[in-house]
């Protein structure tokens, strides 16, 4: 019976666990197979198996600006997120019952709309004849339009606004957690609003700050409607690039390997991160 017990919960993960080596590990290993062979003349794809496209990618500067601008947008998107999401999530928290529904409501709002339609609404937002440049105009801090479409800084401000909720969820989570005897035992004790957010709420928020930052990196590095949308066909980051090699070059095995290095710098980026916080805030990850 007690072996029966301990095997139950294998069993029950059985089948998601299938459904992720279908629907995930299955298309990773492909797409790392097919990037293993060589482009021949005449768009077909060799049978030799050769690390050239990997070569190529290492050795070209090209590439290198591309991996490099697609990691500092996530970075960027990321910090700007945390920015926005922990004090709006820490907010959310200390609301009454009612007035935290509505609000969460209203956060996620933005993900019952399509990516897409969203950002269709940022390009016209931040078009020269956009609502933001006349705003500004308007107001005096400008006195002509600030170019914001395809440009780094229209792609992040489109892109916070699509993944600041899944921020905003993360901390909000890690926040029902939050022990408020410390909190009043602090308060007690004479110790600053300021200092009881600093040294009480935000030490034990941070496993859910940690997790929300891997999940936007991880989804503004591999991001594609928002930045070929707003960045445009010039301003490339990796997965439009990746777009670009699989429907437009035709060369599989090239968008195959860059999606294969995508994936390998997310995950090195996402694991060092995570190292580098659980080990200054080992005590909360106990």
């Amino acid at each position: 019976m007690n072996e029966t017990s301990n095997r139950l919960p294998y069993w029950l993960s059985a089948p998601a666990a299938l459904v992720v080596l279908t629907l995930v590990a299955a298309p990773l290993l492909l797409t790392f197979l097919l990037s293993l062979y060589p482009l021949l003349p005449g768009n077909t794809i060799g049978t030799q198996p050769t690390l050239s496209n990997y070569e190529q990618i290492v050795s070209d500067s090209y590439y290198h600006t591309i991996f490099a601008r697609t990691v500092g947008m996530a970075a960027l998107v990321t910090l700007v997120c945390a920015l926005i999401g922990v004090p709006e999530a820490y907010v959310l928290s200390r609301l009454s019952p009612r007035w935290r529904a509505v609000s969460i409501v209203i956060v996620l709002g933005p993900l019952l709309v399509s990516v897409v339609v969203r950002t269709l609404g940022w390009a016209i937002l931040l078009g020269n004849e956009g609502l933001i440049n006349k705003a500004l105009i308007a107001t005096g801090w400008i006195d002509r339009p600030v170019t914001l479409m395809y440009t780094f800084t229209g792609m992040v401000i489109a892109l916070v606004h699509v993944l600041v909720p899944l921020m905003v969820l993360a901390v909000w989570a890690s926040l029902q957690k939050l022990d408020v005897a410390a909190e009043q035992a602090a308060d007690s004790l004479g110790a600053s609003p300021a200092t009881v957010l600093r040294r009480i709420v935000l030490p034990q928020v941070i496993p859910g700050v940690l997790s929300g930052s891997l999940i936007v990196f991880a989804l503004a590095a591999s991001a594609f409607a928002t930045p070929d949308i707003i960045g445009g066909r010039r301003l490339k980051v990796v997965p439009t690039m990746i777009y670009d090699q699989f429907l437009n070059e035709l060369n599989w095995p090239m968008g195959a390997a860059l999606a294969a290095a995508l994936v390998v710098v997310v995950l090195t980026v996402s694991m060092l991160v995570n190292r580098l916080v659980e080990r200054r805030y080992q005590q909360v990850f106990v």
